[in-house]
């Protein structure tokens, strides 16, 4: 194959979002050229369609984040033609060109093999959104979640806090409180595992002091900003917060009482570069205890149907999980 399809961003001489036909002489540098099988939809990527949305390094680039596929050549010893792979993170899709393209070519450093009990799709079912629930997941419980500990999740109805919640669900956890103004997605969390359901409205206290009621004894929080700052002084003492998201705002306003009076810990959750040996690790939990990819919410996509799932995610009207069948038949 001497031409490939991918999907591009450019700013000039206007800013444009169009699917190209490109050739492969002019893929990226690195050591694993594969083709691309699937891709997912996170909000990096929707942010990466939009003019200033401050994820793409340098134009012109092929978003996409995530990406599974098969190798068709590799100048590495670790990978050989027609082995099933994952690349996410690191500068894929950002500064490097990503997954929404046919074919593409990365450092082999940022090749995860595909793990016995995944398949391609559902390996993009999880992508970066499930990778970092996994993650928070893992975070929560080596600061001491027991079956028995309340859980909150913010953002329950969007990627990371809706696979967290089927996680758990499959771990035996036994109160996970979802955070949702949407009606609409209360039957779905319940059957995810939510043992109940409320708004953000409601957890905030009529009176925000620096230390209030200890309402939960662990957050995983995929939203950022007031809501964050509002749960701190809300957990219970010695808990934590597990903080991966930022969809509505980087800042926090606290203060140190929780963590010096309480023992409360904030956990930060890095999916972008994550050392290889705990990637690893993570995915094949992502294919063994924590592989819940047959009860997610997915939408399969076509290319051309990317723009508008984009838009869905910016306006928060999207649920679950879409993956994106870039392969051709």
């Amino acid at each position: 194959m001497k031409h490939y399809e991918a999907l591009t961003v450019k700013d000039e001489p206007v800013f444009t979002l169009e699917k190209e036909t490109l050739s492969t002489e002019n893929l990226p540098t690195g050591d694993v050229t594969f083709k691309v099988e699937y891709s997912g939809v996170n909000y990096k990527d929707a942010l990466a369609s939009i003019e200033k949305g401050g994820v793409i390094r340098q134009y012109p680039m092929v978003p996409g984040i995530d990406a599974s596929g098969v190798v068709l050549d590799s100048q590495d010893p670790d990978f050989k033609m027609g082995q099933e792979i994952i690349v996410t993170s690191y500068g894929f899709g950002v500064s490097h060109p990503g997954g929404y393209s046919q074919i593409q070519k990365v450092p082999a450093e940022w090749v995860v093999p595909l793990p016995e009990g995944l398949t391609l799709k559902d390996a993009m079912k999880f992508g970066t959104a499930g990778f970092t629930a996994a993650l928070a997941v893992q975070g929560i419980e080596e600061a001491g979640a027991k079956k028995d500990s309340r859980i909150l999740i913010t953002g329950a109805s969007g990627g990371v806090g809706s696979i967290a919640i089927a996680m758990l669900k499959k771990l035996g956890f036994e109160h996970v409180i979802a955070v949702s103004r949407k009606d609409s997605a209360k039957n779905w969390l319940t059957d995810l595992g939510a043992t109940e359901i409320v708004t953000p409205d409601s957890l905030i206290p009529e009176k925000p002091k620096a230390l209030n009621k200890q309402n939960f004894d662990f957050v995983i929080d995929t939203v950022g900003g007031a809501l964050a700052s509002t749960l701190i002084p809300q957990i219970q003492y010695d808990g934590a917060m597990a903080l991966c998201g930022n969809a509505s705002g980087i800042k926090l306003d606290t203060t140190v009482l929780p963590f010096i009076l309480r023992g409360v810990k904030l956990l930060g959750i890095d999916s972008v570069n994550t050392p290889m040996a705990k990637r690893q690790q993570i995915w094949q939990r992502l294919a063994t205890d924590l592989n819940v990819a047959d009860v997610l919410k997915v939408n399969e996509l076509a290319f051309d149907e990317l723009p508008a799932t984009f838009e869905a995610l910016l306006g928060g009207t999207h649920e679950g999980r879409s993956v994106v069948k870039i392969a051709v038949d």
